[in-house]
């Protein structure tokens, strides 16, 4: 079986409040489904959307805003696996392949975690150096790596 057809396509995206670059103040978002585990909003891309489509639908499907801006793209595909009890639920993928964005909200945009399909329960905006503390064990390989670049690039 193929990378692909063990991983599921997915988009993630790194949110900076409108302050930036003056302020790195990071949105992280707490799940509803488990305790004290906050992330980085992210979601699937359906069959035959494009990437930066699913990017959008997804922020504005997870915190229900559309107001926000593209600064830059990780530029490779990067992968991780799901934990033992995640990958159960998550038949027939091992895990997640990712293309990560970091996004600016622009001065006013709102919030609204009241979607549809509600996935989080609260959010905070965090230091660069305080998102790693917040996250799930089984992503900080992945968020740290994408952090580091955009930080070795001088964006964050």
């Amino acid at each position: 079986m193929s990378k692909k057809e063990i991983y599921r396509p997915n988009v993630a995206m790194i949110i900076v409040s409108h302050n930036y670059p003056q302020k790195k103040e990071i949105f992280i978002a707490q799940r509803n489904d488990l305790t004290d585990i906050w992330q980085f909003p992210q979601g699937g891309i359906d069959e035959g959307e494009e990437v930066k489509e699913a990017l959008f639908r997804e922020m504005e499907e997870e915190i229900g805003t559309l107001e926000a801006e593209i600064i830059a793209e990780y530029p490779e595909w990067i992968s991780y696996d799901f934990p033992e009890k995640i990958a159960k639920k998550m038949k027939p993928y091992k895990g997640q392949t990712q293309r990560y964005f970091l996004m600016k909200l622009q001065d006013g945009a709102k919030i609204d975690l009241n979607t549809e399909h509600p996935e989080f329960v609260d959010y905070k905006f965090v230091s660069l150096e305080d998102v790693l503390s917040h996250t799930a064990h089984f992503k900080k390989p992945v968020y740290e790596t994408v952090l580091n670049y955009f930080k070795k690039e001088g964006i964050l």
